[in-house]
């Protein structure tokens, strides 16, 4: 064998690729019998230089041919496959890390408005909490310290405060104070922090007097302004005056 032809039987095994001189290498003896009917015969008329050959240099039959192109299209095939595969686990990974960083984020969410309603109901707690406390140092009882009262007989002061209010409509904050054993501003401040606390409906007037006005009488007034739109302070203290019953709950009853 000269260099010219061996220099050819590389350039051959090059382009067929190293797989496939190995596997016809490896097939030859097995495939040589049925495919020697098939090999291209010499002086058929073909160029020498266009019959498919093998690592080797060897003449490949059409069976053979088509053998090989099969096993290089599988491959491919397989290959495409699992570049789908790989192609479908990524997308579906970058999904999954998506749903867990916006599960992440609503969670988050969650317990910061879990902390505030929390911080928020302390506050509130804390703040009733200290306004019973003022309103429990307010309040004596005679020949007794309010360290020797019960918290519940506390409470039952308050509430008999707040019934006091509302049945009387009217009351004069230096009675108030007479009654309860307490500072004229010390009930003054009660009665703010009550009306403040919903616990009680009213004004307190320039004579010293709290009035006691129920939710309806309330409305009554409300309604009276959105009706008549723009209304005087004189209007408002004359429709009122009409509203709003200063008699006691006893009394009208």
């Amino acid at each position: 064998m000269d260099d010219r032809e061996a220099k050819r039987r590389r350039e051959i095994a090059r382009e067929m690729g190293g797989d496939f001189g190995r596997i016809i290498g490896a097939d030859n003896a097995d495939d040589n019998n049925d495919d020697e009917d098939d090999e291209y015969a010499e002086g058929s008329g073909r160029e020498e230089d266009d019959v498919p050959r093998d690592a080797f240099g060897k003449k490949i039959g059409k069976k053979k041919l088509a053998k090989l192109q099969a096993k290089q299209e599988a491959k491919a095939a397989r290959e495409a496959m699992l570049a789908e595969r790989a192609e479908k686990k990524k997308k579906e990974e970058e999904e999954e890390a998506k749903r867990q960083q916006e599960k992440a984020v609503e969670e988050e969410r969650e317990r910061k408005e879990n902390e505030e309603r929390k911080r928020l109901a302390e506050e509130k707690a804390a703040k009733e909490h200290e306004e019973y406390l003022k309103m429990k140092e307010a309040f004596e009882v005679e020949e007794e310290g309010f360290d020797e009262v019960a918290e519940a007989d506390a409470e039952n002061l308050l509430n008999q405060f707040v019934d006091y209010c509302m049945t009387q409509k009217v009351v004069n904050i230096d009675d108030l104070a007479s009654i309860y054993k307490m500072k004229v501003s010390e009930v003054a401040d009660r009665i703010q922090t009550l009306i403040e606390n919903g616990r009680l409906n009213g004004v307190v007037d320039d004579r010293g007097k709290f009035i006691y006005i129920t939710q309806e009488e309330f409305d009554a007034v409300a309604k009276f302004v959105n009706q008549r739109g723009r209304v005087s302070v004189q209007d408002l203290v004359s429709y009122s005056n009409r509203l709003i019953s200063l008699k006691p709950a006893t009394a009208e009853a």
